[in-house]
């Protein structure tokens, strides 16, 4: 089982000929809306690559809501754990520009609202893996990495979006995600050694006992971890939008994880995921499928 407690929102996408700069105002080609939030993407991919999926979070009670939680029940996601709140349903205002680069801002309204009280009525279980990000307020997170280690389930931290309050806590998850920005923000905050970004992975692994994962993008994905390195290369695509690729990513993993796949093979199958997400707009829309991202990886290796 992998249980997801996190953000679920509502995604306005605009697609335009280029980002804007401060005071820029550009023109858009095109206006959509989808489901979308950290939390809620990772718990879909999770679905999509053959895990049993729980999600826990909130919305609110405004007509937003039903749209955001609509892939995640189209996708047999347990939804039992999603409560409603006084809060509005979470939103990110998103712009993606002709290379598939995005700027985004979050309103996170209702994930506010996801507190400890709702990690002390989630049951965990061995072999569980739980996946966490920051955007639910961050007592919560903690509060979640606490129950999962002391009911023997894996716990998987995306840092995104970071914060720099977080490094206190995140040795407390069995693995770390970030991305190549989120990682050197960390890593500055936690004043690691290293003359370069593999050297800072294994200082965090040597002072925290757990694994970190860096995304890179096109050049795939680095991991430290206490029994040595991984370099695991992904596919090659054109993307077309590169929102909730790092949730793909994130979701994949959790369920390789989850059913009980070496961390290589597990790498492998979610960079191949998130790559594939980059060919579609929107976040939830793009998820690739198991079969889809199984048929890319043999491909590749062929």
């Amino acid at each position: 089982m992998v249980i997801v407690i996190g953000s679920i929102n509502l995604d306005m996408i605009t697609t335009v000929g280029s980002l804007p700069g401060p005071g820029e105002t550009v023109r858009g080609d095109r206006f959509a809306t989808a489901p979308g939030g950290k939390g809620a993407n990772q718990a879909l991919a999770a679905a999509r690559a053959g895990a049993s999926v729980r999600m826990i979070g909130a919305v609110g009670t405004d007509p937003f809501a039903s749209e955001a939680l609509a892939l995640l029940a189209a996708g047999g996601i347990d939804l039992s754990g999603v409560k409603s709140a006084a809060e509005p349903t979470g939103v990110a205002l998103i712009l993606v520009g002709a290379d598939g680069e995005n700027m985004i801002a979050v309103a996170p309204g209702a994930n506010n609202a996801v507190t400890p009280d709702d990690v002390a009525g989630t049951e965990f279980a061995e072999g569980d893996v739980l996946l966490l990000q920051h955007e639910i307020p961050l007592e919560t997170v903690t509060a979640a990495l606490d129950a999962a280690r002391a009911a023997g389930a894996l716990s998987v931290l995306n840092i995104a979006p970071f914060a720099a309050e977080a490094v206190g806590f995140v040795g407390k998850a069995d693995v770390i995600v970030a991305n190549e920005t989120e990682f050197d923000m960390c890593a500055a905050a936690m004043s690691l050694a290293g003359a370069d970004r593999a050297g800072r992975m294994r200082s965090f692994v040597g002072r925290t006992g757990r694994a970190i994962v860096v995304t890179l993008g096109a050049e795939g994905v680095l991991a430290a971890t206490v029994v040595g390195d991984l370099a695991v290369p992904t596919i090659p695509v054109k993307p077309v939008d590169t929102v909730g690729a790092g949730d793909t990513f994130c979701g994949y993993l959790g369920a390789g994880l989850a059913q009980g796949l070496p961390l290589e093979t597990a790498l492998g199958r979610a960079a191949a995921a998130g790559a594939l997400a980059c060919l579609r707009h929107g976040a939830q829309p793009a998820i690739p499928l198991r079969a889809d991202v199984e048929d890319a990886v043999a491909k590749a290796g062929s």
